[in-house]
């Protein structure tokens, strides 16, 4: 047998990610999860009913367009005109993808050569690294620090090299809950110009946003023609499990991603993508109480996990809070999110696998609130029993 390491180098250490960790140690001790971002519900009943009338009628059971059925890129292209007043032309600025996963991957393995940098806000989604690896690049953190977690717009200038290719934006931002400002957007896109890189923008949590608002880069002077924006249904119609994402970017942009998207799972989710198309035209009233739902969980939540001891940051999107174990006595969150569910029954991730600099996130860990409400309330029981167990653990 070869000594040679069966792993391809550049993925030493990305092993069995922490999110099927986590969810296999809450099925093994029957935990609440809320660890993985998925519902425990469905979202709405019509979008599930255009499913299965889309399976009845053949539509998407062969193989779809490569680039998406011509239904969804439609809609795609008319939610961005709706939202935010920009314009694409579906049949040359939209592609459909396997989730936001694949549209990340894609454009990273299709826009990075071996040597190039990409600036990135840390804690970054765990994929973030792994398809920056496998393009042979080289990425470069800016970090976020507790308390505010907002990014040091000084020392972003000061990370850019000639070897910067790309920077990789993602707001509202997971796991922290950050919403870049205006101001902030408009001091990334002046350096982005200033530099000529460009840009990616993980954008799957848009429609949950709790304290601003949430504002497109590509909408900035000289950003359209830079930017690949990318979004997804899963997160804002609660079917996580069609994985459903797409990029909008100019003509070249989308067609670069393309070429290498192409080679990955060229196609997926036919009839999935027609029952999309039917989600991204429902009323405004649905985005609106969709993300009044999530806020009213997300303080449910946060309330309940400041009362049981940890330190909140409250997020301002998303569907995550991150909270600091040093006020109950912890200092690694790793080992806290390993032992919590034999303490209480409730699963939770550490931070410290979103970064780079994992010091700066060591006693962070990160708890999901889109969850029936019941099951919050259960979860903030069970961790107020943390304070009856942490004298034994300290033993």
């Amino acid at each position: 047998m070869s000594t040679r390491p069966l792993l391809n180098r550049r993925l030493e250490g990305m092993g069995t990610t922490i999110f099927a960790e986590m969810s296999a140690l809450a099925t093994a001790t029957g935990s609440i999860n809320l660890g993985q971002g998925f519902p425990d519900t469905d979202g709405p009943e019509e979008v599930r009913e255009a499913a299965v009338r889309a399976l009845r009628e053949g539509l998407g059971n062969q193989y779809p367009p490569g680039p998406g059925v011509p239904e969804l890129r439609a809609a795609i292209a008319e939610h961005q005109q709706r939202f935010y007043g920009l314009s694409y032309d579906p049949d040359t600025e939209v592609l459909v993808t396997a989730g936001a996963t694949e549209a990340i991957a894609a454009a990273l393995l299709a826009l990075l050569e071996p040597g190039d940098e990409v600036i990135a806000f840390e804690p970054f989604y765990d994929s973030y690294a792994a398809c920056i690896a496998m393009a042979g690049a080289v990425r470069v953190p800016l970090t976020l620090r507790a308390p505010a977690f907002r990014p040091d717009l000084d020392e972003l200038r000061s990370l850019i090299t000639p070897r910067t290719r790309l920077l990789l934006v993602n707001t509202p931002h997971n796991p922290t809950g950050t919403v870049l400002t205006p101001e902030e957007l408009a001091a990334v896109a002046e350096l982005a110009v200033e530099h000529d890189l460009l840009v990616i923008t993980d954008e799957v949590y848009e429609h949950l946003v709790f304290t601003g608002a949430h504002h497109p880069l590509a909408a900035l002077p000289g950003m359209r023609e830079r930017t690949v924006a990318i979004s997804s249904a899963g997160k804002t119609f609660s079917f996580t499990g069609w994985k459903v994402g797409w990029v909008t970017g100019t003509p070249a942009l989308v067609a670069a991603v393309r070429t290498a998207k192409q080679y990955l799972t060229y196609v997926s989710a036919g009839p999935f993508q027609y029952a999309v198309a039917e989600a991204l035209r429902l009323p405004d009233s649905y985005y609106a109480d969709f993300r009044a739902d999530l806020h009213r969980k997300r303080d449910l939540l946060a309330a309940g996990l400041a009362t049981a001891g940890f330190r909140v940051f409250e997020p301002q999107g998303t569907y995550f809070i991150t909270t600091d174990i040093t006020p109950l006595g912890e200092k690694d969150g790793t080992a806290f999110c390993r032992a919590l569910p034999e303490r209480c029954g409730v699963v939770a991730i550490p931070n410290a696998v979103f970064y780079d600099d994992t010091e700066a996130g060591l006693s962070q860990v990160r708890f999901a609130f889109c969850k029936r409400t019941e099951v919050l309330e259960e979860a903030v029981e069970r961790l107020h029993g943390l304070h009856g167990l942490r004298g034994l653990h300290a033993r």
